[in-house]
């Protein structure tokens, strides 16, 4: 009976992780194509703005602040942001854009979020790594001083970036002003993201109410792991698992919801 349960769920798994993979070879030649360096764009993307924002702020705030260098410490905070942004607006109106798959049953409608958020993903994490290697390359960054903090946050600060994504999808599809809106939340967020400043520069006032956001705590715990000793970094791992956990189980419960109301042509 174990055997048997274990074998089911092994092949339910292996499907929707076919399902993933197919939606994502979709996305990609969606958006695309096949000309040019084509996928290569999910990297290039977040690299050049965070690459430009970077090379402006060294030429108006000077190579170095609080003694951490400016590029590099822009581009780490730049290209998560840009992570969220492209993953949230992604997010908007999917289930209409892609109901029509739903006629398969093996196809379920978190699965859209899911293969656009991964290639979302894959994307920064590209355009880190090569950022970084090109950075320490030129002595403009750091070798990391904490790999596994360095994952570990990115890891967190994507599940976080999901689970958002997983609320906007539904919420989205059950009001079509939530798609004015999306441009706003995200530039309001920016100030409570961790992007601009770490909290050991901020006033004790500031650093208790900062704290509670988990993009901060993530940020934190990023810059941590690449300058080590080099900053004071605060931190609570906690913080983004609970606030992850309570946002998946709602994003869920409403794309369950909104799955009813699609219809299947």
């Amino acid at each position: 009976m174990a055997k048997s349960s274990l074998l089911r769920l092994q092949n339910s798994w292996s499907m929707q992780v076919r399902v993933v993979h197919a939606l994502m070879i979709r996305e990609l030649i969606t958006r695309f194509g096949r000309e040019n360096i084509g996928f290569l764009w999910i990297m290039a993307e977040p690299l050049l703005f965070a690459g430009l924002v970077g090379l402006l702020w060294h030429f108006t705030h000077g190579s170095t602040e609080h003694g951490v260098g400016v590029i590099a410490f822009v581009a780490t905070g730049y290209i998560p942001i840009t992570l969220f942004r492209h993953g949230v607006s992604r997010s908007v109106a999917v289930f209409t854009a892609n109901q029509s798959l739903l006629y398969h049953r093996q196809v379920k409608t978190v699965d859209f979020i899911l293969a656009r958020f991964i290639i979302e993903v894959l994307g920064g994490m590209m355009a880190y790594l090569f950022m970084a290697v090109v950075l320490i390359g030129f002595g403009q960054f750091p070798i990391p001083s904490d790999i596994g903090l360095l994952i570990a946050g990115w890891l967190l600060y994507s599940v976080f970036c999901f689970s958002l994504c997983l609320i906007i999808a539904p919420l989205s599809e059950m009001s079509e002003t939530m798609e004015k809106f999306i441009p706003v939340i995200t530039y309001i967020m920016i100030p409570f993201s961790g992007l601009f400043y770490m909290v050991s520069w901020l006033t004790p006032d500031a650093q208790a109410v900062l704290l509670f956001s988990p993009f901060v705590n993530c940020m934190e715990m990023m810059r941590k792991g690449i300058w080590g000793d080099q900053v004071t970094a605060y931190y609570n791992i906690w913080n983004p698992i609970v606030c992850s956990t309570v946002a998946i189980l709602m994003g869920l419960i409403l794309c369950r919801r909104v799955r009813r109301t699609l219809t299947v042509e």
